[in-house]
């Protein structure tokens, strides 16, 4: 099991996650046009050229939340997930564009016994997304339910 049980995460510790993701404008139309956003800001290249200070099209921002946690899944959540319970602060201070490479490092931030479930613990992560230029693009919390190991 790649995903690390509840017990497994300590306050402070830090992922460096190996896979990274340059993205293409495919992924962009295509996950703009599947949850049915025609933004011009996504799809319009004239547009974008003319009347935005990027002058090109932006990718999709919840494209760029979505990949950044499944890029941590493997080295965190993987098969010992309970479920996501929130996320929080949520901030985009950069644009990502087509062509550009997203690196994401994971800090565990706090970690505690469930109050509604034995079997599992709760575990705070921040996440912080960067470019190939080392740009910080996206940045968040997220609230995680682990199972714990069986007997422990």
């Amino acid at each position: 099991m790649a995903g690390l049980w509840f017990e497994e995460f300590r306050v402070g510790q830090r992922f460096d996650h190996p896979i990274r993701r340059t993205i293409t404008e495919t992924d962009n139309v295509w996950f703009s046009a599947i949850t049915h956003n025609p933004a011009a800001l996504h799809l319009d290249e004239d547009y974008c050229r003319e009347h935005t200070p990027y002058g090109q099209r932006v990718v999709n921002s919840m494209f760029t939340l979505a990949l950044m946690v499944g890029i941590s899944v493997n080295d965190t959540t993987l098969g010992t997930t309970v479920g996501n319970l929130g996320m929080e602060g949520v901030r985009f201070p950069a644009p990502v564009f087509h062509g550009d490479t997203l690196y994401v490092e994971s800090e565990v931030m706090s970690k505690r016994d469930s109050q509604s479930n034995p079997s599992a613990g709760i575990v705070r992560l921040q996440h912080v997304g960067r470019n190939q230029r080392g740009e910080v693009v996206i940045e968040f919390e997220r609230t995680v339910m682990f199972r714990k190991r069986a007997g422990e």
